[in-house]
């Protein structure tokens, strides 16, 4: 796989710097961009293998054709790209923060997949990275579920259309990653002991089993137009 050359959108840190280390583990060569220089310079220190970092925001769609093109050809995208905005009582729910969850996650990795296609392997595979709150019902994240299930909604429409290029869609459920970080140590435990005791395996996921999906979707060539739930189960609302 050492030829193989996977670009990770949001690859400094959570889910996309977990695919990062083991994509780069199973010998692939691996790009992780982000908007932060420094963050992505210090993930890529702790990362072994070929990896390279590149500059990027997901969310300045008019940048997006340059970045690839700096970056060269591609065989496999992972879009990690995280978004916290849009979540709240439907009721009450702000609709600015729903737009802008709209545009900073599900526009993002709209465009992205579309900024790609002129240097990507006609063999070759894109992997969004939604969340289990589009296939969920739970109160409080319609904002959210809307967001994700928009970005669900195109592993199968791309799948036909974008053929032969493998079209898939991870998506996780509640991960210990630093996206929680807005919460202090004791609100992040009480908050996981909640979710844990919702779900049928009695815990949260962590990042490195969410890399193992997408590695999965990436290294399989006989799946397309898949969602995968990572979930724990947490979606059969016990």
């Amino acid at each position: 796989m050492s030829s193989q050359h996977v670009v990770i959108i949001g690859g400094s840190s959570g889910i996309g710097l977990a695919a990062a280390a083991h994509l780069l583990e199973k010998g692939y060569r691996v790009t992780i961009t982000g908007r932060d220089s420094a963050k992505l310079q210090a993930a890529a220190q702790n990362l072994d293998g070929d990896v390279a970092t590149a500059i990027m925001d997901a969310a300045d769609f008019a940048g997006l054709a340059e970045a690839f093109q700096a970056m060269g050809p591609l065989d496999h995208l992972v879009l990690a790209l995280g978004g916290g905005h849009g979540a709240g009582p439907f009721a009450t729910v702000d609709i600015a923060d729903v737009k802008k969850g709209f545009e900073q996650k599900a526009l993002a990795h709209f465009a992205c997949a579309q900024a790609c296609l002129p240097h990507l392997s006609k063999h070759g595979s894109i992997t969004f990275v939604s969340a289990v709150s589009a296939q969920a019902a739970m109160p409080g994240t319609a904002g959210l579920g809307a967001i994700n299930a928009a970005i669900a909604a195109l592993a199968p429409i791309l799948a036909v259309e974008l053929k032969p290029v493998r079209v898939n869609c991870v998506s996780p459920g509640v991960v210990d990653t630093p996206w929680w970080d807005f919460l202090t140590a004791e609100q992040k435990e009480q908050t996981f002991a909640g979710f844990s005791a919702r779900t049928p395996v009695g815990r949260v996921g962590s990042s490195q089993e969410i890399a193992d999906a997408i590695a999965f979707l990436i290294r399989n060539g006989f799946t397309s137009g898949h969602t995968l739930i990572c979930d724990g189960g947490i979606r059969l609302g016990q």
